[in-house]
């Protein structure tokens, strides 16, 4: 079947327009402790590149063999191996810089024919990677090459078209990076807030050492079990059925609630079983024993639900259950987490370890004010955070509109 091709636009070889190469497969004995930095995937983060985790081929043997190999100055690199589609523009900052295997480099070839900024939409557009999966159908491993790029056709707008594009595009991109700036000044910001605040509470000009170091004087360094009840699991594997109740395992514990979506569900006798110590409810504290050791949800919401093996519940004990919550998500006990971890080859934490977490406990009322500045903090992120979300589908829609000519847009 043809494609179809908008009224105007054409359908137009990608290597007749955009240079593309791979690197050249690097081994393990060519690297050294200095001289030429070269690409791998894991150095393509978040857009950019991350050359601190970048290894090195001696500046001799990159002279020698592999000078066609430097990157330069506006070329696009694209994973294309493992985890495919990561991209990122390469900088002056990140030069001298080779090209390696699982990596290709993009470029336009005439600026004429393919706009440098519309390049790089489209390397990220589902139509680019719709063709890329059609012809890796088959592979254990969806990964491509210049020889899928070299039978790639794309279908290209006129040049004023493309550079229309780009701009809209590119102005979403910069409110993605300016929000995402935001959330990322919020986070250290949350970090230094719930330290400075767990460390030394609300206005406190007398202090004491403890074994948590330097607390209020009026503050009580407690055992977690001394401050709330630790439920164990029942160490048992059950059921999972297609539909019922759902059940809490490690992997769905985040520190941003319980994630519901990918739980496990069971009917209702096995649901009875496992509540039969103690049904999570309002204020409980979900907290993970291994894989995502020290993590607690908080269980803001009514939920019928039930945990599975390696979770146990915190529910609190004339304690606020939000402060609660907030410390054994902090670096505090977090710190203690790793001590009890450390030289174990099996990540995991046992029950009598988390019921002897250390907690410096301040007077309820501070308790509720320190819980509800931190939460502030917190809520600001989470708003950017679905903020960013939105911005992102926008982004998704606008491309697949756009770089199809579902959408036209004038450029007069």
């Amino acid at each position: 079947m043809s494609e179809v091709v908008p009224e105007g636009w054409g359908l137009i070889p990608l290597k007749d327009v955009c240079f593309f190469q791979e690197g050249p497969g690097l081994r393990n004995w060519q690297y050294r402790d200095h001289g030429i930095k070269f690409i791998n995937i894991r150095c393509i983060k978040d857009g950019d590149i991350d050359t601190s985790v970048a290894q090195h081929l001696s500046s001799e043997e990159v002279e020698e063999k592999y000078q066609h190999f430097l990157l330069d100055e506006g070329d696009y690199v694209l994973s294309s191996s493992g985890t495919i589609g990561r991209l990122a523009r390469v900088k002056r900052r990140h030069l001298p810089l080779l090209l390696n295997t699982s990596v290709i480099r993009f470029r336009s070839l005439d600026d004429t024919k393919l706009d440098s900024l519309y390049l790089r939409h489209f390397l990220q557009s589902r139509q680019f990677f719709d063709k890329i999966s059609e012809q890796s159908q088959g592979s254990a491993q969806v990964n491509f090459g210049p020889t899928h790029l070299n039978i790639l056709d794309a279908v290209l707008p006129p040049l004023p078209e493309q550079k229309k594009i780009a701009s809209i595009l590119t102005s979403v991109d910069e409110v993605i990076e300016k929000t995402q700036s935001q959330i990322d000044k919020l986070q250290d910001l949350k970090k230094g807030t719930m330290n400075e605040l767990l460390n030394k509470g609300i206005g406190h000009t007398e202090f004491k050492d403890s074994e948590l170091g330097r607390i209020p004087k009026n503050w009580e360094v407690r055992t977690l079990s001394e401050v709330a009840k630790v439920v164990d699991c029942k160490h048992r594997t059950p059921t999972y059925r297609e539909e019922g109740f759902p059940v809490v395992r490690p992997r769905d514990v985040k520190f941003s609630g319980i994630d519901f979506e990918q739980c496990v569900l069971v009917d209702e006798v096995d649901f009875n079983d496992l509540n039969e110590n103690h049904k999570p409810s309002v204020g409980d504290t979900i907290y993970s024993r291994n894989a995502t050791f020290g993590i607690g949800s908080y269980v803001k919401y009514s939920h019928d639900f039930a945990i599975g093996q390696d979770v146990c519940i915190i529910s609190p004990k004339n304690m606020h259950p939000r402060f609660l919550n907030l410390y054994l998500n902090s670096d505090i006990v977090f710190s203690q987490v790793l001590n009890e971890m450390s030289g174990s080859t099996f990540k995991r934490i046992n029950l009598g370890s988390i019921k002897n977490f250390k907690i410096a406990v301040p007077e309820y009322e501070e308790q509720e004010k320190l819980a509800n500045m931190i939460s502030a903090a917190i809520s600001s992120i989470h708003q950017n955070e679905k903020k960013q979300q939105k911005y992102i589908s926008l982004k998704k829609s606008l491309m697949q509109d756009l770089l199809t000519g579902k959408v036209r847009v004038s450029v007069n």
